[in-house]
């Protein structure tokens, strides 16, 4: 399938109700406003094609953007392409879900991630922690640099409450994320996150809530002995 056909046939499975929704949820202008189970029926097609992926994001639009991600070969993505991704990605959906599924599958997502969390842009800071979130629920344990991981729950649990709005939200996922899938630092993240205790997001009159990450941590532990690294953080 070609750009022209996928946003050809994008805009015929846009809903205006759809788009109402996602509006609300920080997706910007322009989209057609498709629903996920749409796009992956378009995914199934293409299953990954790099150069497409990276066409679809160009575009703009932020349901071809999503595609995008899903259909992404992450492991050809360059340096280059992510940074591009990640200063373009200025939608909710794309800065905290899409950039950071192929950042995490990617060689360099680690170093990008570390580095954009420190960008004064809230959309680029939210999709590093969201990188992180991910990376630590998808890497084994003794892929993860934990120093590093350690000093970064220190650091949330310092400036979370001081911080924007989305890393608010996105440093709390990766509280969560880093209890539940790094074994080693199962303890200092639940301390953390009683430290912080509860983290404040405005959500726009969604009706979404902000996990409590000590709670969520603990319930995820106790259903499984043994946490299994996922296999796709895509969806």
């Amino acid at each position: 399938m070609t750009v022209n056909e996928i946003m050809a046939e994008l805009q015929t499975m846009g809903s205006e109700s759809v788009k109402k929704i996602l509006l609300k949820h920080g997706v910007k202008e322009p989209f057609f406003g498709v629903k996920v189970a749409q796009l992956k029926t378009i995914q199934k097609k293409i299953k990954r094609d790099y150069q497409l992926a990276k066409d679809l994001f160009a575009t703009g639009n932020a349901d071809a953007m999503y595609l995008a991600g899903l259909i992404a070969d992450d492991e050809k993505m360059t340096k280059a392409d992510l940074q591009l991704w990640a200063k373009e990605a200025v939608s909710n959906n794309i800065s905290e879900y899409t950039v950071p599924w192929v950042a995490a599958g990617s060689s360099s997502g680690f170093e990008l991630a570390v580095d954009w969390i420190n960008f004064e842009e809230e959309h680029i800071a939210a999709t590093g922690w969201a990188t992180l979130a991910n990376l630590v629920s998808l890497k084994p344990d003794n892929e993860l640099n934990t120093e590093i991981l350690l000093l970064l729950l220190t650091r949330v649990e310092q400036t979370i409450h001081s911080s924007v709005n989305r890393v608010r939200s996105t440093m709390n996922s990766f509280i969560i994320s880093t209890g539940i899938y790094v074994a080693s630092l199962n303890k200092e993240a639940i301390a953390v996150a009683h430290k912080i205790g509860v983290v404040k997001v405005e959500q726009n009159g969604t009706a979404c809530k902000v996990a409590s990450a000590a709670d969520y941590i603990r319930k995820a532990t106790e259903k499984h002995i043994s946490i299994v690294k996922k296999k796709t953080v895509k969806c």
